[in-house]
């Protein structure tokens, strides 16, 4: 099978020139044997390209550009359907051709293929040995199972001994919050004190206030006296 690249050598677009170089270098990179088929210089070409491109294919006006790739045949796809297998690593799907042992491309396709069909390994053939376990009966895995379950029960009951613990645990006032209220009960206390100390102040200084008031009426009974003497006197 030999590919087909349709080409346009004398194409004023660089555009154009630019992506019928790029097929043509990783083509020659891959090794792979292809075909240049100019359009511009030949007739036959460029009537062959436009009618075996298949119409959905076609852009609007219905006129194929180069570059167009064919494997013998067979429509492969313009420059964007190849760049677009290039960077999926399918440029041999792609084209037709089966991709070589050992490449990236190859090992993709095994994958794909395994996943499809599933695993190659076969299971339990018949030439395999049978467990110790099946030719001698079920007794050895009956005593398993027992023992899994007394171990199982074991674990329960210390899982179920830890979360009363928590529980009890949780019950408890979190030490943070007997320190927040240490500090309140504190706080609540010593401005009872302060209160108190207020209180008993002023009532030392009412206490103060009544001894000078009594003392300033006793002075005024004594001149009242002393007035009164001395205008007895006279």
């Amino acid at each position: 099978m030999v590919i087909k690249v349709f080409l346009a050598s004398s194409s004023g677009s660089t555009a154009i020139k630019k992506k019928q170089q790029d097929v043509v270098g990783f083509l020659e990179a891959l090794k792979l044997d292809y075909t240049q088929l100019d359009i511009a210089c030949n007739e036959e070409n460029r009537m062959w390209m436009r009618q075996n491109v298949p119409e959905e294919k076609k852009p609007t006006n219905g006129i194929p550009l180069p570059p167009q790739i064919f494997n013998e045949e067979s429509y492969c796809g313009d420059y964007d359907t190849f760049f677009d297998a290039k960077e999926d690593n399918s440029v041999y799907a792609f084209l037709g051709l089966p991709p070589p042992p050992g490449s990236k491309e190859a090992a993709q396709a095994d994958k794909e293929h395994i996943v499809q069909n599933g695993t190659h390994a076969a299971e339990n053939p018949d030439d395999s040995e049978v467990p110790v376990e099946e030719r001698n009966g079920n007794a050895h895995g009956e005593k398993e199972q027992v023992e899994a379950a007394d171990e199982e029960e074991g674990e329960g009951g210390e899982a179920g001994d830890e979360a009363t613990e928590g529980e009890t645990a949780g019950d408890e006032p979190p030490a943070a919050e007997e320190g927040e209220e240490e500090a309140v009960e504190e706080t609540d206390e010593a401005q009872a004190e302060e209160v108190e100390e207020e209180e008993e102040q002023e009532e030392e200084e009412l206490r103060q206030l009544e001894e000078e008031e009594e003392a300033e009426a006793q002075e005024g009974e004594e001149d009242d006296l002393e007035e009164t003497q001395e205008e007895e006197a006279e």
